[in-house]
């Protein structure tokens, strides 16, 4: 991780954002497992989250950002402000408004559920984005693509299963892998989703509430696709409360064939999980494809 910014950096930020920020109001807070995260406030006394990285994430800070304000967009769902990112003093910097953030309760996971199926009814032609961007540390392809499962196979898995061969994955795995890209064209013969606005990585920890219970919802990797992927993403890692998937399901019903499909979209993040961290996700992502291939 990062030291502290040093006054240099922050006046350098400051002068592409036009604020005037402190080394000493400048205090490391918890930002996850890439990026070093610091909560700073300017000589106005508003607070900001500012991430720091090497320079070569600067493009993921330039796609986080692009993300943020395409989800601004949305009714019902508090999504932070991106006051700028760069490269600064042999740094990739993005700043953030600062938020305080609580865990959600019953009530914050119920609104969101409703206007997360709100959004999910934004919509575009194709999906992809109009620009690639980042599924935590790794590219992720959105080159718009009017078939919901050629993208899926071709954006989606395929890069992953390459990447996981690069990374040891053993050659009956890969088999397996190149099996279930031949097979989901007929698996999912007739499924034309629409092309949905998606968070990209709605899991627990990108999920919080204000003080007053309205939902927020940050570190996206937006793009447009099938709207059950953000919903299967919301089962891993630690899942979501029972009222957010009932208020999602009251505002707009699950399609049939949904289960199936569950562990299909889910098998792209733990994909991504043994390539970004290794471990058992291997054998996760084996026993998945076992099933999918049934």
């Amino acid at each position: 991780m990062h030291p502290a910014p040093h006054p240099e950096l922050l006046a350098a930020i400051g002068q592409a954002t036009d604020l005037i920020l402190n080394e000493s109001d400048c205090q490391p807070v918890a930002g996850g497992d890439i990026s070093s995260a610091f909560r700073c406030v300017d000589r106005r006394n508003r607070a900001w989250f500012l991430k720091l990285n090497r320079i070569e994430f600067a493009d993921a800070f330039a796609a986080e950002q692009a993300g943020l304000e395409e989800l601004q967009q949305v009714d019902g769902i508090r999504v932070p402000r991106a006051r700028g990112s760069g490269i600064t003093d042999a740094q990739s910097w993005l700043l953030l408004e600062w938020l305080d953030l609580q865990p959600p309760g019953t009530a914050s996971a119920e609104q969101l559920g409703n206007a997360l199926a709100g959004m999910h009814r934004i919509t575009a032609e194709c999906c992809g984005n109009h620009r690639d961007n980042y599924i935590g540390a790794t590219p992720q392809l959105n080159t718009d693509t009017a078939d919901w499962v050629m993208f899926y196979c071709a954006q989606r898995l395929r890069p992953q299963l390459q990447l996981a061969a690069q990374n040891g994955a053993p050659a009956d795995f890969s088999a397996a892998g190149e099996a279930l890209l031949s097979a989901l064209p007929e698996k999912l013969a007739g499924y034309t989703p629409a092309a949905s606005l998606l968070h990209g990585d709605l899991w627990s920890g990108n999920v919080a509430q204000l003080p007053d219970g309205y939902p927020a919802i940050f570190d996206p990797a937006v793009y447009y696709g099938d709207r059950e992927t953000d919903l299967a993403m919301t089962r891993l890692f630690g899942g979501f409360p029972p009222q957010f998937y009932a208020a999602y399901e009251a505002a707009w019903p699950l399609d049939d064939g949904h289960e199936y499909r569950l562990q299909l979209y889910q098998l792209y993040h733990v994909l991504n999980h043994y390539n970004l961290f290794g471990g058992a996700y291997l054998a996760q992502a084996a026993r998945m494809l076992d099933t999918l291939l049934v």
